[in-house]
């Protein structure tokens, strides 16, 4: 009985480390498979930061009105509306207004003061003009009749009048807009801003401006992305401008042209003159 006790007391010497009392003594070995490091406590510390995960990117596809954020300035809301335009109405409104908008490219200026060309075409119709960045569109109160039937549209579907519409060409997936908020001066306090998409199929992206603290720093930022078909209207307003950045990005698969028609409403700002 006592080889039996033993040889149990010797199996079982994985399951905890050995104590003090097991290694005392002149000569005495370590039992096979025992620790011999003496008694050993384990403890969780806590992160001294909080781990922090970046937040998935959401897809927004199906027509309904989406609250996007409430913060200190107030609610972002978007509005999508897929088909707004008939299938057959938005392929000759695009035709139309591909062949006769007076389409150019801008030059504008970057953070450095060095100049490039947009990746884009672009137009501007309104009584007053337009300055964004460093660049600055004329005004020009002569609407091609397809815009102002679509104006009168769409202040009809929403209740909102414009003044104004930035038109900007897409020409192929390497045409672009970078990072941005809509929120010059000229547009008032949380502008409201219907666009509406006739052509190929783009991404339109959304980003939620980091707090002061993050330093510009968008990691951890919400974002959201909506695939603009043809036809399709997109409503930004509340704080949109105020607390999210909006963009479309390049893409390197093939697209066809697509045409972004922004109306918007511009106030006249007040001159400050020098006392």
């Amino acid at each position: 009985m006592g080889d039996k006790r033993q040889r149990a007391r010797v199996q079982g010497s994985w399951a905890k480390p050995a104590t003090k009392a097991s290694h005392s003594g002149a000569g005495k070995q370590p039992l096979p498979g025992s620790w011999n490091t003496g008694p050993r406590t384990y403890e969780f510390h806590q992160p001294a930061d909080p781990v922090r995960v970046i937040p998935t990117e959401k897809v927004i596809e199906k027509a309904g009105d989406y609250e996007i954020s409430q913060g200190p300035t107030g609610v972002s809301r978007l509005r999508l509306l897929p088909g707004f335009l008939p299938l057959e109405e938005a392929d000759w409104m695009f035709a139309t207004l591909l062949a006769e908008l007076p389409w150019s490219q801008k030059t504008n200026y970057g953070v450095m003061g060095d100049a490039y060309d947009e990746p884009r075409l672009t137009c501007w119709y309104g009584e007053l003009p337009y300055t964004y960045s460093h660049s600055k569109m004329q005004a020009n109160p002569q609407w091609h009749p397809v815009l102002t039937t679509l104006r009168q549209s769409i202040e009809q579907e929403i209740s909102h009048s414009f003044n104004s519409l930035l038109c900007n060409l897409y020409r192929d997936g390497k045409d672009s807009i970078a990072w941005h908020s809509d929120d010059e001066a000229s547009l008032g306090p949380h502008p409201t801003i219907a666009s509406l998409s006739l052509g190929d199929t783009r991404v339109f992206s959304l980003r939620k401006k980091p707090p002061p603290e993050e330093k510009g720093d968008y990691t951890y930022s919400e974002k959201l992305k909506i695939p603009l078909s043809h036809g399709t209207l997109l409503i930004m307003e509340g704080c949109t401008q105020d607390d999210w950045q909006h963009s479309v990005a390049k893409e390197y698969h093939d697209r066809g042209p697509r045409i972004n028609l922004t109306f918007r409403t511009i106030y006249l700002e007040p001159q400050h003159s020098s006392m």
